[in-house]
Formats: C-alpha cells, structure tokens, sequence
C-alpha cells in the first residue's frame, strides 16, 4: 500500500517570531512510518516540526502550519491508499497575523482567534475507495467525542488516547469503529502500538482483503 501519514504538531504565529502550538513530540506518527516502511509499505510522512528524525525510505514533506499541513495531504492523498492522520493539528489560529514582532505595550493585548481549517474532514470529503484512520486525544467522554469525530471527517476507525500520550514514548489506545465500541486495544511503547495498528490495517483496510 502506499500510505499517508501525518505526524507532530502544526504552528499557527502570532507575529514572525511567536506563534501557537502544542507539545506533540511526533513519536507516534513517526513510529508508524517507520513500521509500514519495514513492513514494505510505501509512505508519505507530512510532518510538523519535531526533534527527531524521520524514518529511512519516507516520502517526507515538511510543514509548518496548519494550512501548509493541509496542501500537503490534499495534494499526496490521491495517490495514496489511505491515511493515518496522527498529527496534533492546531485548532485556532489569530484573525490576524503581525508582520515583524508585536511590541510590549504596558498592559494586556487581546488576540481574535478563528478555526483552522480542519484538515482530515478535507480529505474526508475526497475519500471515494481509500480508507481514513483518525486519532482522538479527549480528556472527557472519551468515546462519543471520538465517535463523533469519526462520522464528521468520515473515517474508517478511529484511535482514542489521552492528554498523557503527548510527549510521552508510551501509549494506551483504542480502536473505536462506527458503533462507539472499541474492536481493539493496544498499549505499550508507541512503537509497539504503531505495530500492532499497522497490522490491524493491513488485514482490514488493505486493496488487497
């Protein structure tokens, strides 16, 4: 198969020096990647700014913010299989970006913030015959919020974790489908985890099953 994978976090700035984000490390998207690739799939890692580097015999396409996050999945994902959208995508951005670099002032600043565009609905919406894998982090009423997400981008599954999984080089998941139950459930390092996903995929999601 021929595999898009999303991974780490996006950035939306504030001004040219400071912008918002989030403290994903990338390990699970990255930990993915790399066992698709030793399983001979072929992938495409759009990935946000991380610390680490990317697996060997990636198709890697850098972004930054959100916007640039979604061109590059729209663009890759038609000649893709399926996506497994692990990144932690920021979902506000200011109204207005700062040209330079906003300056003190003495008191308070108030900054408009709107949605991003969301990108795995996008590529929802030009899912035709290729399969979606999303991932939920929820802190509360973990598997509606997740069942929820699942219909709205219109995923296959989705993979429910916690606020605990961010930075961390473990996970706990499960693997919710369209009934809000989980089928599976995998924890361990997050190698482990992308391991035990991929095969899952392999055996349910694949052209070839």
């Amino acid at each position: 198969m021929r595999i898009l994978i999303t991974a780490g976090p996006t950035r939306e700035y504030l001004d040219d020096v400071r912008y918002l984000s989030n403290a994903s490390s990338g390990r699970m998207g990255y930990a993915l990647a790399a066992d698709a690739v030793a399983k001979g799939h072929e992938v495409v890692l759009v990935t946000g700014a991380v610390d680490i580097t990317p697996p060997n015999g990636c198709d890697v396409r850098s972004v930054q913010t959100t916007d640039e996050m979604r061109n590059a999945c729209e663009a890759a994902f038609p000649e893709c299989d399926g996506v497994i959208a692990a990144a932690a995508v920021c979902d506000y951005k200011p109204l207005h970006r700062v040209t330079g670099k906003i300056a003190k002032t003495g008191g308070p600043i108030t900054i408009e913030m709107i949605e991003t565009d969301d990108v795995l609905a996008g590529l929802g919406r030009q899912k035709r015959n290729r399969w979606i894998v999303g991932f939920a982090l929820e802190a509360s009423n973990s598997r509606e919020n997740a069942l929820q997400k699942l219909r709205a981008k219109n995923c296959d599954v989705v993979v429910l974790n916690d606020p605990s999984a961010i930075g961390s080089l473990t996970n706990s998941v499960e693997l919710i489908d369209a009934t809000g139950q989980p089928i599976e459930s995998w924890k361990g390092t997050k190698e482990k985890v992308a391991q035990a996903l991929i095969c899952w995929i392999e055996k349910h999601l694949s052209p070839r099953n």
